[in-house]
């Protein structure tokens, strides 16, 4: 699990947290705390003995008192108890109707884990690093997701699960606890996605469409945290299109990655991030933390992305990147785009390579790019994931600013060299 952190020391916020706390219930008590002065109150009228049947203890007739039973001569009056009863069997049934809409809640989360638990695959591997001339050996947990590609069962799974290990010390354990060793494996290190190919019957999971998922939508996490196998956390997406990621030691170039509060943890790494119908939307990579724990900010490579990464591999040996032939500009702010386009984003193109796609369309230096293949461009970062997974030789719209201006041009792109 790739994981990045701030300059916080975690002991220190634990410290700061618990002050925090301890001085906050200090003040509580404090502001209701009372001095001696409040003490000295005038005593109130003293109390008097009084017999059941004195004048000053009966109820007016005038005033009779609300929610209790008249006893003037009806000689049927319902009980007190039984009122209580009543209306403590009236709270039950609301209760229960409330309960039975959460209770469908979780009724869903708990088949979409029963029915996704058989694909998701437990992956140990064991990796030998140099450190200082001495080789140090040491075990990775992960996990993966059965999918099927080209009629053959593949685990999708995260590159850094696997990367330093050979196929023969990488285990894959089943949910019904079979073991098995992959025959092969490849690995894309511009998306950190690999996939490992078993030969044995494990079902696939069902794949979904990450560009039908929002933000706010409910989803579930499965994966091997601090490798607990197969285990499952609940939460929602909190966000799309994050990029610029800090991920480890590895430079992951090609990022467009979902954020989670489903609770992710090291281990969680390859595993699936699925929606409430069991489909898998995104495939569980990083967090942001402090403590090396979730804290509620994890990253999930989008499905379409990973699956397009996996044919690649699985059809090549490796991802044929598109490329368009310029370069661009990382330091084209939202607030030159405004003042360029009218638009807060875009790519803004500082050179454009003779011979290149974008020299065949017509493209020139100065141009923003504005949507690509329909898409809104919203920087650089962006605009280099959407042509790096465009299917190569397919032509493709683009919609550019120059000058002020807007206009409709075409081109195909070719693979990167």
């Amino acid at each position: 699990m790739f994981g990045f952190s701030t300059s916080f020391n975690c002991r220190a916020i634990r410290r700061c947290v618990l002050l925090s706390i301890a001085a906050s219930s200090v003040s509580i008590i404090g502001t209701v705390s009372l001095d001696s002065k409040s003490w000295a109150q005038t005593p109130g009228t003293p109390y008097r003995a009084m017999r059941i049947g004195d004048d000053s203890l009966a109820i007016s007739s005038q005033t009779p008192a609300v929610g209790l039973p008249d006893l003037r001569g009806t000689g049927s009056a319902e009980p007190l108890a039984s009122t209580f009863d009543q209306d403590r069997e009236r709270l039950y049934s609301e209760l229960a109707d409330d309960f039975a809409m959460v209770d469908r809640m979780g009724s869903l989360v708990r088949r979409v884990a029963q029915l996704v638990k058989p694909s998701v695959i437990h992956i140990e591997a064991r990796k030998t690093e140099k450190n200082r001339g001495r080789t140090e050996s040491f075990d990775e947990a992960g996990a993966g997701v059965v999918i099927t590609i080209g009629r053959e069962n593949w685990v999708l799974t995260n590159r850094h699960v696997i990367s330093g290990a050979s196929p023969d010390e990488i285990m894959l354990r089943t949910t019904d606890g079979r073991e098995l060793r992959p025959s092969k494996v490849l690995a894309d290190p511009s998306t950190d996605v690999a996939v490992l190919k078993v030969d044995s019957s494990v079902p696939a999971a069902r794949i979904g469409n990450s560009q039908s998922v929002d933000i706010g939508d409910f989803v579930v996490a499965i994966g091997s945290p601090f490798g607990l196998s197969h285990s499952v956390t609940f939460g929602i997406l909190s966000a799309k299109g994050r990029r610029d990621l800090t991920l480890g030691t590895e430079r992951i170039e090609m990022q467009d990655f979902f954020q989670t509060d489903a609770a992710i943890n090291p281990g969680n790494s390859g595993g699936p991030l699925l929606n409430l119908r069991g489909e898998v939307v995104a495939v569980n990579t990083a967090i942001a933390s402090s403590s090396g724990g979730s804290e509620g900010i994890g990253f999930a490579i989008p499905i379409d992305m990973a699956i397009r990464v996996a044919e690649e591999l699985v059809s090549h040996g490796k991802l044929r990147r598109a490329y368009l032939g310029v370069t661009l500009d990382p330091n084209f702010t939202a607030d030159a785009a405004l003042r360029g386009s009218g638009f807060p984003g875009g790519a803004l193109v500082k050179e454009v390579r003779d011979g290149s796609p974008a020299a065949l369309a017509n493209l020139l230096r100065g141009d923003i790019i504005l949507e690509f293949n329909g898409t809104s461009v919203e920087n650089d970062d962006h605009l280099v994931t959407r042509v790096g997974l465009t299917p190569l030789g397919q032509e493709v719209p683009l919609i550019i600013s120059r000058a002020g201006r807007r206009y409709r041009t075409n081109i195909t792109v070719i693979p990167l060299q």
